[in-house]
Protein backbone atom coordinates (compact mmCIF):
# COMPACT_ATOMS: atom_id res chain seq x y z
CA UNK A 1 0.00 0.00 0.00
CA UNK A 2 2.76 2.23 0.55
CA UNK A 3 4.37 1.74 -2.38
CA UNK A 4 1.41 2.80 -4.43
CA UNK A 5 0.70 5.92 -2.35
CA UNK A 6 4.44 7.05 -2.72
CA UNK A 7 4.17 6.27 -6.81
CA UNK A 8 0.66 7.86 -6.77
CA UNK A 9 2.97 10.83 -5.28
CA UNK A 10 5.64 10.55 -7.77
CA UNK A 11 3.26 10.87 -10.44
CA UNK A 12 1.21 13.77 -8.69
CA UNK A 13 4.45 15.71 -9.02
CA UNK A 14 5.51 14.95 -12.28
CA UNK A 15 2.44 15.78 -13.33
CA UNK A 16 2.81 19.05 -11.51
CA UNK A 17 6.17 19.69 -13.65
CA UNK A 18 4.75 19.14 -17.20
CA UNK A 19 1.69 21.64 -16.05
CA UNK A 20 4.59 23.98 -15.46
CA UNK A 21 5.90 23.54 -18.58
CA UNK A 22 3.25 24.13 -20.43
CA UNK A 23 2.22 27.23 -18.86
CA UNK A 24 5.48 28.52 -19.25
CA UNK A 25 5.92 27.91 -22.90
CA UNK A 26 2.50 29.48 -23.32
CA UNK A 27 3.83 32.76 -21.92
CA UNK A 28 5.65 33.27 -25.25
CA UNK A 29 3.60 35.54 -28.09
CA UNK A 30 5.91 33.19 -30.58
CA UNK A 31 4.52 30.22 -29.41
CA UNK A 32 1.28 30.82 -28.71
CA UNK A 33 1.21 32.39 -32.61
CA UNK A 34 2.85 28.93 -33.92
CA UNK A 35 0.03 27.04 -32.13
CA UNK A 36 -2.55 29.28 -33.66
CA UNK A 37 -1.43 28.71 -36.93
CA UNK A 38 -0.71 24.93 -36.20
CA UNK A 39 -4.82 25.27 -34.86
CA UNK A 40 -6.04 27.18 -37.96
CA UNK A 41 -3.64 24.81 -40.51
CA UNK A 42 -5.46 21.88 -38.73
CA UNK A 43 -9.01 22.81 -39.27
CA UNK A 44 -8.52 23.55 -42.41
CA UNK A 45 -7.69 20.14 -43.71
CA UNK A 46 -10.64 19.46 -42.04
CA UNK A 47 -13.24 22.31 -43.55
CA UNK A 48 -13.26 24.70 -40.84
CA UNK A 49 -12.21 28.39 -42.07
CA UNK A 50 -11.27 30.57 -39.28
CA UNK A 51 -10.80 33.97 -39.47
CA UNK A 52 -7.97 35.54 -36.74
CA UNK A 53 -5.99 33.66 -33.95
CA UNK A 54 -8.22 31.77 -31.65
CA UNK A 55 -5.78 31.65 -28.63
CA UNK A 56 -4.62 35.20 -29.07
CA UNK A 57 -6.68 35.53 -25.63
CA UNK A 58 -3.59 33.62 -23.91
CA UNK A 59 -1.68 37.28 -24.61
CA UNK A 60 -2.82 38.98 -22.26
CA UNK A 61 -2.44 36.59 -19.57
CA UNK A 62 0.73 35.44 -20.42
CA UNK A 63 2.21 37.41 -17.38
CA UNK A 64 0.35 35.03 -14.86
CA UNK A 65 -0.02 32.07 -16.50
CA UNK A 66 4.34 32.41 -16.79
CA UNK A 67 4.22 33.24 -12.55
CA UNK A 68 1.63 30.08 -12.00
CA UNK A 69 4.81 28.07 -14.21
CA UNK A 70 7.25 29.31 -12.04
CA UNK A 71 5.50 28.69 -8.72
CA UNK A 72 5.21 24.84 -9.70
CA UNK A 73 8.68 24.76 -10.62
CA UNK A 74 9.14 26.23 -7.22
CA UNK A 75 6.92 22.99 -5.80
CA UNK A 76 9.14 20.79 -7.86
CA UNK A 77 12.21 21.20 -7.18
CA UNK A 78 11.26 21.33 -3.35
CA UNK A 79 9.72 18.10 -3.91
CA UNK A 80 12.50 16.97 -5.73
CA UNK A 81 15.27 18.16 -2.95
CA UNK A 82 12.84 17.25 0.29
CA UNK A 83 11.48 13.66 -0.82
CA UNK A 84 13.74 12.89 -4.56
CA UNK A 85 10.60 11.57 -6.10
CA UNK A 86 11.03 13.38 -9.43
CA UNK A 87 13.38 13.04 -12.24
CA UNK A 88 15.86 16.03 -12.37
CA UNK A 89 15.99 15.90 -16.35
CA UNK A 90 12.28 16.84 -16.13
CA UNK A 91 12.79 19.64 -13.75
CA UNK A 92 15.71 21.04 -15.62
CA UNK A 93 13.70 20.46 -19.09
CA UNK A 94 10.68 22.77 -16.99
CA UNK A 95 13.24 25.09 -16.08
CA UNK A 96 14.42 25.59 -19.47
CA UNK A 97 11.52 26.23 -21.11
CA UNK A 98 10.27 28.30 -18.21
CA UNK A 99 13.43 30.77 -18.99
CA UNK A 100 12.48 30.33 -22.83
CA UNK A 101 8.87 31.87 -22.27
CA UNK A 102 10.12 34.83 -20.10
CA UNK A 103 7.16 37.28 -21.49
CA UNK A 104 7.84 40.10 -19.73
CA UNK A 105 8.23 43.17 -22.56
CA UNK A 106 10.64 44.76 -20.17
CA UNK A 107 13.21 42.53 -21.41
CA UNK A 108 11.89 41.88 -25.25
CA UNK A 109 15.21 43.17 -26.92
CA UNK A 110 16.89 40.48 -24.73
CA UNK A 111 13.90 37.49 -26.19
CA UNK A 112 16.88 35.61 -28.22
CA UNK A 113 19.26 35.38 -25.47
CA UNK A 114 16.33 33.89 -23.27
CA UNK A 115 14.88 31.80 -26.27
CA UNK A 116 19.06 29.88 -26.71
CA UNK A 117 19.56 29.45 -23.34
CA UNK A 118 16.07 27.91 -22.36
CA UNK A 119 16.69 25.95 -25.40
CA UNK A 120 19.88 24.91 -24.74
CA UNK A 121 19.26 23.85 -20.66
CA UNK A 122 15.69 21.85 -22.28
CA UNK A 123 18.31 20.45 -25.30
CA UNK A 124 20.49 19.37 -22.64
CA UNK A 125 17.84 17.36 -20.42
CA UNK A 126 16.39 15.73 -23.40
CA UNK A 127 20.14 14.42 -24.01
CA UNK A 128 20.86 13.29 -20.59
CA UNK A 129 16.96 11.60 -20.31
CA UNK A 130 18.31 9.48 -23.49
CA UNK A 131 21.65 8.93 -22.38
CA UNK A 132 19.87 7.78 -19.17
CA UNK A 133 17.49 5.13 -20.91
CA UNK A 134 20.00 3.39 -23.01
CA UNK A 135 22.66 2.93 -19.94
CA UNK A 136 19.72 1.35 -18.29
CA UNK A 137 18.48 -0.57 -21.31
CA UNK A 138 21.97 -1.78 -22.07
CA UNK A 139 22.38 -2.50 -18.44
CA UNK A 140 25.59 -0.18 -17.53
CA UNK A 141 24.10 1.24 -14.01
Amino acid sequence: MKQIHSHLKEKLAGAAGSVSGVASILGSWQVCHSVCLGIIALLSVLGITIVGMPLAFLTTIAVPLWLIALALLIITVWLYLSRKCISRNLILFNAGLIIAGTPFQAVKQFSIVFWTVGGLIALTAIVLFVKDRIRRRYGQD
